[in-house]
């Protein structure tokens, strides 16, 4: 959304993105190993950043979310604070 009044950028460490896809591939009952699953999501975001049409790209105004170490509830909280401190908040 690039008009948006508030956007959002999220980052987390590979390593900790592919402990998270793991989780869930375990949780569904595949059994995918830690590599496996760390080459994918490199190679998923190796396609996302060069392809032809809209390649993935933290916008100039876009305000980094590093998740690595935070909980969901942490992450909620600093994307409601953000928008909050935004002066479009409660026009």
């Amino acid at each position: 959304f690039p008009d948006a009044p508030v956007k959002i950028f999220m980052v987390a460490d590979l390593d900790e993105r592919a402990r998270r896809r793991q989780k869930e591939y375990e949780a569904a009952g595949e059994d995918i190993s830690f590599e496996e699953v760390r080459v994918e999501i490199e190679e998923r975001d190796r396609q996302d950043r060069n392809r032809d049409i809209a390649p993935l790209r933290r916008a100039e105004d876009a305000i980094l979310l590093d998740t690595t170490d935070r909980t969901i509830a942490e992450q909620v909280a600093f994307v409601v604070d953000r928008v909050k401190a935004h002066p479009a908040w409660g026009t």
